[in-house]
């Protein structure tokens, strides 16, 4: 099953169905916050935000998290496994996100641009910072 808008292909039906409605719209609105979505299952664990259900449980510590992901994340911390490693320096990370941040330093990369004085930053957060300290 080929999709209609780009190359994807699936050699399941249901599969294609799904990564078609990234293409033509999000059908799927959380009840809370209107936030919309193209899968139900993104809908389901973005709403356990809300009403605060935690099911997937850490063995080790009973930590609990609302999406599998995140508890996967969480169990890094125990087994001490850090798969996203530094092409440049070698450094390892429990995340992909944490990586990502850590190659700005080599590459000066600063995707986060101040609208109203055009100075850039290799974070958000640094760039919301800046916002508040200089423009409010």
């Amino acid at each position: 099953y080929r999709c209609r808008y780009c190359p994807y292909f699936s050699n399941r039906a249901p599969n294609l169905k799904m990564h078609e409605r990234t293409h033509v719209g999000k059908p799927f609105c959380c009840r809370y916050c209107h936030r919309v979505f193209a899968e139900r299952s993104s809908l389901e664990n973005h709403e356990r935000i809300h009403i605060g259900e935690k099911p997937h449980k850490c063995q080790v510590c009973q930590k609990s998290f609302w999406g599998k992901s995140h508890l996967v994340e969480h169990l890094r911390i125990h087994t001490g496994e850090r798969p996203y490693e530094c092409g440049v320096c070698g450094s390892a990370f429990t995340q992909k996100a944490t990586l990502r941040k850590h190659e700005r330093t080599h590459t000066g990369e600063r995707p986060h641009t101040c609208e109203t004085c055009g100075r850039s930053f290799s974070e958000r957060c640094i760039l919301s910072v800046h916002q508040k300290r200089h423009h409010t």
